[in-house]
């Protein structure tokens, strides 16, 4: 069977029927449900938290990863009916980047093209690359993860740089001593 229409037209009762049945639709779509739920206009926010808390209850893991694959929504599906301050946004945000390292640590994935990062999304309705799925440190690239731990790539070309001219120093130095000893 299918659902045969979005997410974002659904009233409650209707998320809770096809919650109960998510195995019988097969349009379902984990990330669409949870979406959908920052979008729809016909629930209040107590609506939109029980029906998270409901969904969390079968997909509680895949919520989870959407902090990976999809933060801006994980961070609005979290902060729902809260008021936050701009020092409280910034500790959840901390706790997502946190949550982050240890979901790819944990699973042992290496690279870091997932949902919003894999996509070239620059804000410009008419720009020809948007939704074009790009190579993670290409010049599309509107956002990336990146950690506090991370190497400094540049800061390793940069010492390269630095020991070879040391070397490259060390030999005219060296040959300046001899010549002066020479005289």
């Amino acid at each position: 069977m299918k659902i045969g229409k979005p997410f974002n037209t659904l009233n409650k009762s209707e998320y809770i029927h096809y919650l109960d049945n998510y195995k019988k639709y097969s349009d379902f779509n984990t990330l669409g449900l949870y979406r959908s739920l920052c979008e729809n206009e016909k629930l209040n926010t107590n609506d939109r938290i029980e029906i998270r808390d409901y969904a969390n209850q079968f997909f509680g893991k895949t919520f989870q990863f959407y902090q990976l694959k999809d933060p801006l929504t994980y961070f609005s599906l979290i902060t729902l009916g809260k008021e936050m301050t701009v020092a409280d946004e910034g500790k959840i945000w901390e706790d997502i980047k946190k949550n982050q390292q240890n979901i790819l640590s944990e699973k042992r994935i290496n690279h870091r093209n997932f949902g919003d990062y894999s996509k070239h999304n620059c804000g410009y309705d008419d720009c020809r690359y948007n939704g074009l799925m790009i190579k993670q440190g290409s010049a599309l690239t509107e956002k990336s993860i990146h950690f506090n731990s991370d190497k400094n790539s540049f800061e390793a070309k940069n010492k390269s740089e630095r020991i070879k001219k040391q070397r490259k120093n060390s030999s005219k130095i060296i040959k300046d001593e001899l010549d002066d000893l020479n005289l």
